[in-house]
């Protein structure tokens, strides 16, 4: 008796956020026109996106920073793109923190790193992102208003698979089971035939290439990306600092640059596709 009534319950207060929270049908149109990656998807997964972001709205809190004002557009955009990631996984998987920060450009950090020696140094650095463990996401909403278009100009130059947002919340998806590490916790629902510890051997030997490759070249290569072998340009190599960095920016390109990812680096797409439960190249080339 009490499981149903629970059960009521919460359908009754699902129903009133996507009644409250409703987005307005232009807004919906605008956002998914500025997000190509999000126009992949078919009509059923759009309307399934629609519903979670609507949900994440009513869940959330947004504020900013130095003044900015915070508008709808800003406040979709945020949910649209954070959304995507759990698409297949609910709105479960963001719970335990409701805080979004959005500043009206770069800002600063501080953390501490520790050298070569062993020597432990404070830091400060400008970052477009920051996901707390138990906290907020703090985001540049010029990051976010310009994210990558995942599609190659015809110029040389590899997509732009840059995603602050997807960066960010898979940090959050990364933080569910601690401290992140570069391996999400998996569900006994959603991932019943996953085995846990051969998938983070299996990611974190694609890590562990993916690094050997990045220092395989050489520092002045960089500054002409377009220069590098196509498997180069696929991931940021920023992937290359740590387990959760790669975790983070190979997810960004799993949604927005899928096929490249899955021709590059076919290991690392069929890891994201089992813990996402999508499959976004499918439909390409």
């Amino acid at each position: 008796m009490f499981g149903k009534l629970s059960q009521f319950l919460r359908s009754r207060s699902r129903a009133r956020k996507l009644e409250h929270y409703a987005i307005p049908d232009d807004l919906w149109a605008r956002t998914i026109a500025s997000l190509p990656f999000v126009a992949r998807y078919g009509e059923a997964d759009r309307a399934a996106l629609r519903e979670l972001a609507t949900l994440f709205i009513a869940d959330k809190e947004y504020s900013t920073a130095h003044d900015l004002p915070l508008t709808d557009e800003m406040v979709v955009s945020v949910a649209v793109q954070a959304c995507v990631p759990i698409l297949r996984l609910g709105m479960a998987w963001y719970r335990g923190w409701h805080g979004i920060v959005l500043y009206p450009g770069e800002f600063l950090i501080r953390k501490t790193v520790e050298d070569e020696y062993g020597l432990v140094h404070g830091v400060e650095e400008e970052a477009s992102g920051e996901a707390w463990e138990h906290g907020p996401v703090i985001l540049s909403w010029p990051d976010v208003s310009a994210p990558g278009a995942g599609v190659d100009a015809g110029d040389g130059m590899p997509p732009d698979t840059y995603n602050v947002v997807i960066h960010e919340f898979a940090h959050k998806l990364d933080m569910l089971d601690g401290e992140a590490d570069g391996v999400p916790p998996f569900s006994r629902v959603l991932h019943p035939d996953v085995n846990a510890e051969q998938w983070a051997e299996d990611f974190l030997a694609e890590y562990d290439t993916f690094a050997d490759a990045c220092d395989a070249v050489p520092e002045r290569a960089w500054d002409h990306p377009e220069r590098l072998p196509p498997r180069m340009r696929v991931i940021d190599p920023y992937g290359a600092e740590a387990p959760t960095e790669f975790f983070a920016v190979a997810s960004e390109s799993f949604f927005v640059e899928p096929y490249g990812l899955r021709q590059h680096w076919p290991a690392v797409y069929r890891a994201l596709a089992v813990f996402y439960r999508q499959d976004p190249g499918a439909a390409l080339p």
